[in-house]
């Protein structure tokens, strides 16, 4: 089945904390997408409307349409797993927690929920309350990865896991992605270690969504020129700079914009060096620059 997930100006108050502020967005099946952000930037609550967890203030979430808010018919598509797999009652062993999945979960394999346990090495007869964060944060994403939803969306459920761990997570993310293709959301702070496995990012900022763009694009979007200090100037006259760094004679620039390869080819003819930049110094260089502009508006 295809699913597509939509927002229309969807905000959310708490009290008088607007947290997110007329988001409009529309997420495609067969996706894995970034959702990145600072912290307190609105993450958690998008994810929580789209998955029908809370009540919009303003506008819809929508779920092939429908909206998703005390929609069975909607919610039935959509599994969102948070830290600490605190959709299981600690008083419940693991085995507990995947027979309640399996009857919760339409889509569920749990013969993969089972294998995915032994990868982690988490014993499905231990109680819940006496697991690690680490165990806690493998469950979790066993829960979501098994789940097999139309819509799956890990909201940094898997930060408690240690490196081997993230990275056994990030290859079965991948692998059952490509064997069973769904619409997946991973909500990061650990940008670098996942950013690979993104086809669309993203940003949000002071609950605004302030980016959605093809991953591929996104990093085409910036570049960090080098050389000798009088030519960078030059070249980088007129675009966006977010960041200017000298070391004696030689200087380096990070522009954001378009730097498409007529660029790349004027900046190795002036003999600069034309090197990319990873995501998340992008990211990081991009929400700075927009709180420059909000303290400015």
């Amino acid at each position: 089945m295809t699913v597509r997930v939509e927002a229309r100006n969807l905000s959310l108050d708490y009290g008088d904390v607007e947290a997110i502020r007329d988001v409009s967005l529309s997420l495609a099946d067969g996706r894995i997408y970034g959702l990145l952000g600072r912290n307190g930037s609105g993450k958690t609550s998008l994810m929580s409307l789209l998955a029908g967890f809370r009540r919009p203030t303003a506008g819809e979430a929508l779920v092939d349409g429908e909206p998703v808010f005390e929609n069975g018919n909607a919610t039935r598509k959509v599994c969102l797993i948070r830290e600490g797999a605190d959709t299981v009652d600690s008083m419940e062993k693991v085995e507990a927690g995947l027979e309640f999945a399996a009857r919760m979960r339409p889509y569920w394999d749990d013969a993969y929920a089972r294998r995915l346990l032994d990868r982690f090495e988490l014993s499905a007869r231990k109680k819940v309350g006496d697991l690690s964060r680490g165990q806690r944060a493998a469950l979790a994403v066993t829960l979501g990865l098994a789940s097999r939803a139309p819509v799956t969306m890990f909201d940094e459920a898997y930060l408690g896991l240690d490196a081997p761990s993230r990275y056994v997570f990030y290859d079965e993310l991948l692998r059952d992605f490509m064997e069973h293709p769904r619409l997946v959301v991973v909500s990061t702070h650990l940008i670098e270690e996942v950013s690979l496995l993104f086809e669309e990012v993203l940003i949000l900022h002071e609950g605004r969504l302030i980016l959605q763009d093809e991953a591929e694009a996104f990093r085409m979007r910036g570049a960090n020129v080098i050389g000798p200090r009088d030519t960078v100037d030059r070249f980088v006259a007129g675009m966006t700079v977010l960041e200017r760094r000298e070391l004696g004679p030689t200087a380096s620039a990070v522009v954001y914009g378009e730097f498409d390869d007529h660029l790349r080819r004027k900046a190795v003819e002036a003999g600069l060096e034309v090197g990319p930049l990873p995501l998340q110094d992008l990211f990081v260089h991009l929400t700075s620059s927009q709180e420059g502009e909000d303290d400015r508006s």
